[in-house]
């Protein structure tokens, strides 16, 4: 239903948004990392033609910026006064009548810098001495959290050990950041690309000092967020105080450079320990993870005390976990979500540890999974962790992966090309992981029958390309026997929609969707007592089939939709319910990749063969949708895996702020999926839906990961990290030409400053942490 509007170009995004009167802004951003601000002249840029006002640090409210963090006592005002953290941070904003104007009076804008020390490495960051982002806290720890066994190695006959990067990824959505605010009409209207309409407009009140009811946020079509459009971003906070200052609407579109600058995700250094016995059976597992925060204690630095943790156990048993983790600070743009949020990870350390003990053990990558794999009879199952997994059969799609990808045709030609000495080397790397989503709690869905015999239907959920519109009418018209050519959705306006949770975590189908469903059900009920009273029959003995209601047992007895909906609207002042769905917990979808890849040995470089993703997120709605979401959710995973890495300099300057630099895979570096479900439905909801728009993501990264390094492995490699790029995959094929490679080295001192007393101040609890 939404494809017509945006294959016609009839979709409108903010951007193509401009109310009489409409000014643009333009943000005056910081070159340096780290530095103390000292002056800030705006006298040449107020004089600029065309400008309407210039802002700065002081004619914005004293109070920080509402925006979810890793620590709660770090704010960050909306533009930078005393001190800039990060390059690309704002110092000053430009309103102007034009775009070209603003962008021209920016450039007249004299601030004066002194530059401070800079630390950029996580690692670094939180050794003693490093440079401090704040001094009044005293560390570049944020928060951290000691959590479990103290000493979950003890029963191990083997254990192995490696240190792994999952590195800093811009989360590049087609649109950036985008907001016009429009301060004239009785009610603050801001039109905001964003996944949260309704936490965008509280946020936006508890800045600006307003009632929740004087905001109203409207989220048009959003071009793609992947979590990097949480709530709003500081300069939509800004943006909103410059228009109620100029008292006309101002409008703020990102650049590309912004864009690469504003949305980062991912983003730990991970130290891991497996333990095993003889058999090969888990004994324990020790995690030391380090989440970076970038600047102001971005709460993506917070995913490593979250959901990482929570997710370590993965599809295993594993009697006993250690996990410590610390969110650190660095001069580096502010850390977020990134599709998945803190779950793969723990998919991505968990499963090259699995494939490095595999190895050690003689053990095929298979066999020492199934013999770990928690038994689908043992759902309920609670983790060590201390979550619950609803229910599973983790072996189900690792067959169905295995059979698809013909494993053992392809470890023929594995064996053939190596044998041969091809320089031309095949890998085969596999991961079964778990997830979670949804997270429980409630959401609100509608459904208004109009006197027409059309409807309306509404979700508290917020679509940017997931296909709500499309799934929620589906249920409607299965549930009530509407065509789905009379049904209207409506999501994401404040004023329309009364409340929502936005779209994260994989939650809209199981949340919104049976929201929708359980409001479809109510209308059902009361429309058939209105087709009793037309038929003149008992309530009980009127049956609702291909939208006709008619009496059982006597032929030529029923009325349509438009006759009772107009009864209704007559008599009983309308047709329609507003309710609230509620889930009692989190659900679990899982699965199994395979990836086979070829890797020149002489080069390094990797080209992806296959991509075998067999998904299982409950009961599927509409099998093409979730074709969809595997199909971009496998690529991320691949590209991250293969090409995605942000990278900064010693000082703190970007140098991938372009994609001539930072390295997207185009349609002609991928290849053709071979994408299929297994089907598991969850007893927490009606549907039996579990999540799938992350699912594909986790399961993709580590088992491409593990072909590159099973393509190289014959060689003496035992681990290349992330992105394996052709200069880390040729690196590492050199140095272990010169012997064995040590995968590990003692994790940062810092951890040992940890105590079970700071789990406390570990702020982004599991449930708002893992929200995104």
């Amino acid at each position: 239903m939404e494809d017509p509007e945006l294959i016609t170009g009839r979709s409108t995004f903010v951007d193509n948004h401009r109310p009489p009167g409409t000014t643009f802004a333009v943000f005056v951003r910081s070159p340096f990392a780290h530095a103390t601000v000292t002056r800030v002249d705006t006298t040449a840029a107020a004089a600029a033609p065309g400008v309407v006002a210039v802002l700065t640090a002081d004619d914005l409210p004293d109070r920080p910026v509402p925006t979810w963090r890793a620590n709660d006592d770090v704010e960050r005002r909306g533009l930078a006064s005393d001190r800039v953290r990060f390059v690309g941070e704002p110092v000053a904003l430009v309103v102007a009548e034009t775009r070209a104007q603003a962008v021209d009076a920016a450039e007249l804008v004299d601030v004066d810098y002194d530059p401070l020390p800079v630390v950029v490495d996580m690692e670094a960051a939180i050794e003693p001495g490093a440079p401090l982002q704040f001094d009044e806290l005293g560390t570049n720890v944020a928060a951290g959290r000691v959590t479990g066994d103290d000493d979950p190695l003890a029963d191990a006959t083997h254990v192995v050990r490696v240190r792994m990067e999952n590195r800093r990824i811009a989360t590049s959505p087609i649109e950036g950041h985008a907001v016009l605010v429009d301060p004239t009409a009785d009610v603050l209207t801001a039109w905001v690309a964003t996944q949260h309409p309704h936490d965008a407009r509280d946020q936006i009140a508890e800045y600006s000092g307003l009632e929740k009811d004087q905001v109203r946020v409207i989220a048009p079509h959003v071009g793609g967020a992947f979590g990097g459009k949480a709530g709003i971003a500081v300069e939509h906070a800004v943006v909103v105080e410059a228009a109620r200052a100029v008292g006309r609407p101002v409008k703020w579109t990102e650049t590309r450079s912004e864009a690469m600058l504003s949305m980062h995700g991912r983003g730990q250094v991970q130290y891991a320990e497996l333990g095993l016995d003889d058999e090969g059976r888990i004994t324990g597992l020790r995690l030391r993870v380090v989440g970076d925060c970038g600047a102001y204690a971005g709460f993506g630095g917070g995913l490593a005390l979250g959901p990482t943790r929570m997710m370590a156990q993965g599809p295993y048993r594993i009697p006993k976990i250690g996990y410590s983790g610390i969110a650190a600070l660095t001069n580096t743009a502010p850390v977020g979500a990134f599709r998945g949020a803190g779950r793969p990870e723990a998919a991505a350390l968990l499963e090259r540890l699995l494939d490095v003990a595999a190895d050690e053990l003689g053990l095929a990558p298979e066999e020492l999974r199934r013999r770990n794999l928690i038994e689908p009879d043992a759902f309920p199952f609670e983790t060590v962790t201390g979550v619950t997994y609803d229910v599973a059969d983790f072996d189900l799609p690792l067959r169905e992966a295995l059979r698809i990808a013909d494993i053992e045709g392809a470890r023929a030609e594995q064996q053939r090309r190596r044998e041969s000495g091809d320089p031309r080397q095949i890998g085969i790397g596999i991961a079964v992981y778990v997830e979670i989503t949804g997270f429980g709690g409630t959401e609100l869905g509608s459904v208004d029958v109009h006197a027409d015999g059309t409807a309306t239907l509404r979700a508290g959920t917020s679509a940017h390309g997931q296909g709500h519109a499309t799934s929620f009418s589906m249920l409607v018209c299965d549930r009530l026997g509407i065509p789905m050519e009379d049904l209207h959705y409506e999501q994401s306006d404040t004023a329309v929609v009364r409340t929502g949770g936005g779209t994260g975590g994989s939650r809209s189908l199981q949340m919104g969707g049976n929201a929708v469903l359980q409001a479809a059900g109510e209308v059902h009920e009361k429309a058939t007592a209105v087709a009793a009273r037309l038929l003149e029959a008992d309530p009980g003995d009127v049956r609702l089939e291909d939208g006709r209601f008619f009496v059982e047992g006597v032929p030529g007895s029923d009325v349509g939709w438009r006759e009772v909906a107009a009864y209704a609207h007559e008599h009983d002042g309308g047709l329609g319910v507003e309710t609230e769905f509620e889930q009692t917990g989190a659900t679990f979808p899982f699965g199994a990749h395979v990836a086979i890849v070829e890797v020149d040995t002489e080069t390094g470089r990797t080209r992806p063969l296959r991509h075998v993703a067999v998904d299982d997120c409950g009961r599927v709605l509409n099998p093409l949708i979730v074709a969809g979401q595997q199909h971009g959710g496998a690529v991320q995973g691949m590209s991250q895996a293969l090409w995605e890495e942000f990278v900064y300099d010693a000082e703190g300057t970007p140098l991938t702020s372009t994609f001539m630099d930072y390295t997207l895979p185009t349609a002609a570096d991928t290849i053709s999926l071979e994408t299929s479900s297994t089907e598991t439905p969850t007893p927490l909801n009606p549907l039996g839906a579990k999540g799938i728009g992350e699912s594909a993501t986790i399961g993709a990264t580590p088992a491409v990961q593990n072909a590159v390094v099973d393509a190289v492995r014959h060689l003496g490699v035992r681990h290349v990290d992330l992105p394996c790029t052709p200069e880390r995959v040729w690196r590492a094929i050199l140095a272990a030409r010169s012997g064995p490679v040590e995968l590990w080295r003692d994790p940062p001192a810092a951890f040992a400053g940890l105590d079970r007393s700071s789990d406390a101040r570990s702020s982004g609890d599991d449930g708002e942490s893992s929200a995104i």
